[in-house]
């Protein structure tokens, strides 16, 4: 088990510096009503926030321009409750990917932590038709994957679990026997540094990948044909202390953020064994949770520092800094998860801290460049939103 203390607690004080700023505009409930402001033009896609209420949970939807900026659409009660871990500070969930869209299906898939279910939207355009609200079959889901028709949920509590789900036809529904225990003996609300922080799927869709912080861990479950994970994980230790976010790159190399300030890449092995690539590749920034792809970079959040981090990514799955600084762009207070269009073109950061989306541009040669922001969010729990996706 990991139990680098030191560590530990950088990371805790690194967020709690950023959680400094998080002040009265975090305060407001959300509201949950149908639609919003009229689109006066041909939006681009939309930018969908998890609002993550414990009084109610819900997702903003947000009309995406084609010069990156975004407009409110509307926002949509989940049907369950929000949650956060103990000790979080503006990252209530401790996690990536508790708002994610399939694509292929247009569905969105948020979790509700205080309620222990999932819910599904469609969605149509920058419009949200809620689909089902399914249990999560564990305690405290904090993120969500999927993959060709093939969804796993990632359970924090308790002893932690993952279990799968299949969208037949247009539906969502469990996959008989794919739950599977992940043994971290932790309390039903898990603390944030305890609790898991991710669930991937690879992207042949034979293995299923969770980054543990205090197991100091990934665990590596191979996939079946009908998307059944083995009765057991392979267990790998982590590169990097506080594994956190999971991403893969164009070769299908595991890419993955460690929160004490360095990102790692991995090759898959058939059996489910990872096989160090690069790094840790340090970047001099603090709690390096939240990563997402663009234009073939990788470009990380750094909650306690206020900074993205964007790395080369070579032919071979190698990283190295963008900015020897570490810092490629500065954040409003707080940045937690953290989304890029299909196309690359644009970024999005949801700041927590500040309330805020900052909205980036993302030029041929990784450079970021500021297009605006969104401001005055809230959310009604007392620790904040977190969840972005974008269509």
């Amino acid at each position: 088990m990991f139990t680098d203390h030191a560590t530990i607690k950088k990371i805790a004080l690194g967020a709690a510096a950023a959680a400094a700023t998080f002040g009265a505009g975090l305060l407001g409930a959300v509201p949950s009503v149908a639609a919003g402001p009229e689109w006066h033009g041909s939006p681009a896609g939309a930018v969908f926030v998890q609002n993550n209420g414990a009084a109610g949970n819900s997702v903003t939807v947000f009309d995406r321009s084609d010069a990156g900026t975004l407009t409110r659409a509307g926002s949509y009660a989940t049907g369950g409750l929000g949650g956060a871990e103990t000790g979080a500070a503006v990252d209530p969930l401790a996690s990536q990917g508790s708002l994610t869209f399939d694509s292929p299906a247009q569905l969105l898939f948020a979790v509700n932590a205080g309620s222990n279910t999932v819910t599904v939207f469609k969605v149509h355009g920058d419009r949200l038709q809620l689909r089902e609200v399914l249990p999560s079959r564990g305690l405290f889901p904090t993120s969500v994957a999927v993959s060709g028709g093939l969804a796993y949920v990632l359970n924090a509590g308790g002893q932690g679990s993952v279990s799968g789900f299949r969208e037949v036809d247009g539906r969502v529904v469990p996959l008989p026997g794919s739950t599977r225990t992940l043994g971290l003996g932790n309390a039903d609300v898990p603390a944030f540094l305890q609790a898991p922080a991710q669930v991937a799927i690879s992207p042949d869709r034979a293995h299923l990948v969770v980054a543990t912080k205090a197991h100091n861990t990934l665990d590596v479950f191979s996939l079946g044909r009908s998307g059944e994970p083995t009765a057991a994980p392979v267990v790998t230790p982590s590169a990097g202390a506080v594994p956190f976010a999971l991403t893969f790159d164009a070769g299908g190399r595991l890419q993955v953020a460690n929160a004490s300030g360095s990102v790692s890449a991995y090759q898959l092995r058939a059996g489910g064994g990872l096989s160090l690539v690069s790094g840790p590749v340090a970047n001099g920034q603090a709690a390096t949770c939240w990563t997402t792809n663009a234009r073939g970079y990788l470009y990380a959040a750094n909650a306690g520092s206020a900074t993205i981090t964007g790395y080369r990514v070579g032919a071979g799955g190698g990283l190295s800094l963008l900015q020897p600084s570490g810092v490629s762009a500065t954040t409003d207070a707080g940045p937690v998860d953290i989304a890029s269009t299909a196309d690359g073109h644009f970024l999005y950061q949801l700041a927590t801290g500040a309330g805020a989306i900052d909205e980036f541009s993302v030029a041929q040669d990784g450079t970021l460049a500021s297009v605006g922001a969104v401001t005055g969010l809230s959310a009604d729990n007392g620790s904040g939103m977190e969840g972005i996706a974008v269509s």
